[in-house]
């Protein structure tokens, strides 16, 4: 199983990270132009990439404590797919988002890493890095 983990430095403090993150109904907001799209259908949320594909996603978990949202692609090229995204304070008041994904099958990992990196920058420019 392939596991991609990306530690992404943002300027912004935590509560303002964590509340963009939590927003799971407006993801193409946080990782435009990434994002094109996104809207809520029950407990799952449909996003739509800058590319025209579009999947589903399961809302697996949101904790406002642990400052965590998880979620699992439940359509599209994966045998398996789980994602997390945790938000941490740093002590200059910038944050670190964590965002991990496993994944199956293997050959699918490089295009979502390039993905995830594009999100990253998104996310980095977005919140004013």
């Amino acid at each position: 199983m392939a596991s991609i983990t990306m530690q992404i430095p943002i300027a912004a403090d935590v509560d303002t990270v964590w509340a963009a993150v939590r927003d799971v109904g407006h993801p193409h907001r946080l990782f435009a132009p990434v994002l094109t799209d996104a809207h809520l259908d029950g407990d799952a949320r449909v996003v739509t990439f800058a590319n025209g594909m579009t999947v589903r996603e399961q809302i697996v978990d949101l904790d406002d404590e642990a400052r965590r949202f998880a979620y699992s692609v439940v359509d599209g090229p994966f045998e398996h797919h789980h994602a997390s995204f945790a938000v941490r304070a740093e002590p200059d008041g910038s944050s670190t988002l964590t965002w991990v994904t496993d994944l199956l099958p293997d050959e699918v990992a490089p295009m979502v890493e390039g993905l995830m990196h594009q999100g990253a920058a998104a996310a980095q420019a977005t919140l004013g890095c």
